[in-house]
């Protein structure tokens, strides 16, 4: 898949000492989404908006709010975050992924 007449933020979103990076993406309609990818470890975010994962390569195991398990989720999953909330990933590996945003 391939995005197309879009503006890309050229400088990264860096993350926990590099470990995940991202780039942001904005849509000529004005949605907004982040390409990334996490090197192994262990991670929490918080979310402004809400969020839809989609995992692109590799694998990561999430635990979404009100959760106490961790999920694994591989290759064309994705999980949605709600807004205003913190989730954890647990990566082994690594994961490359998509997040798009829901603008409100």
């Amino acid at each position: 898949m391939k995005f197309e007449n879009v503006d890309v933020v050229k400088e990264a979103n860096v993350y926990f000492d590099g470990k995940v990076t991202s780039r942001t993406i904005y849509f000529k309609n004005g949605g907004r989404k982040t390409l990334g990818f996490m090197m192994p470890g262990e991670y929490e975010f918080g979310t402004g908006a809400e969020e839809c994962m989609e995992v692109l390569s590799g694998e990561m195991d999430i635990c979404l709010p009100g959760e106490t398990t961790f999920t694994t989720y591989k290759k064309g999953e994705s999980f949605v975050v709600p807004a205003n909330s913190k989730f954890k990933a647990s990566v082994k590996s690594y994961g490359d992924y998509c997040c798009s945003y829901k603008e409100s």
